[in-house]
């Protein structure tokens, strides 16, 4: 029992320097939930038959490019889904605020969902801030990491 608990303290002492620098992103998340980190360009020169388009914040960008490199990202995103049933926005949140380290793949899938999905539906970026899903699964993510990081006095 001792070895697993000391395993699990050395695995989230590895997956705290992975995170580390996306927690600096958590103020500017909690924040920005109303604006999306976006707005949408359809002024200046645009035609009555031309789209308009998505135009992120600086800092949106930056969160999603360090996101993307980190090797938190799971490229199989979408079997979480289906393993874990989850549809709507409301079933994410009630995910993240339940899981514990057992769940800490999954929460993993969710992110990788909005970070990398984003690079081809524009929406997703935008959607992850308002519907507070990066700042969810970064908060959680945080909580977990400082609850095995102390030595624990049992």
């Amino acid at each position: 029992m001792e070895k697993d608990s000391e395993y699990l303290r050395e695995k989230m002492l590895e997956n705290k320097a992975i995170l580390m620098p996306l927690l600096k992103y958590l103020s500017w998340l909690s924040k920005n939930r109303e604006s999306g980190g976006s707005t949408q360009y359809d002024g200046n020169g645009l035609s009555d038959n031309s789209l308009s388009f998505p135009v992120y914040d600086s800092t949106l960008m930056s969160f999603v490019k360090e996101a993307s490199k980190s090797p938190i990202m799971d490229r199989n995103y979408p079997y979480v889904y289906t393993r874990k049933g989850l549809r709507t926005h409301d079933d994410e949140r009630r995910f993240i605020v339940g899981a514990t380290y057992r769940e800490w793949d999954s929460l993993r899938g969710i992110l990788s969902k909005y970070v990398l999905g984003g690079r081809t539906k524009a929406t997703l970026w935008s959607e992850a801030v308002t519907e507070e899903i990066f700042y969810l699964v970064l908060s959680k993510m945080k909580e977990i990491i400082e609850f095995w990081d102390m030595p624990m006095d049992l």
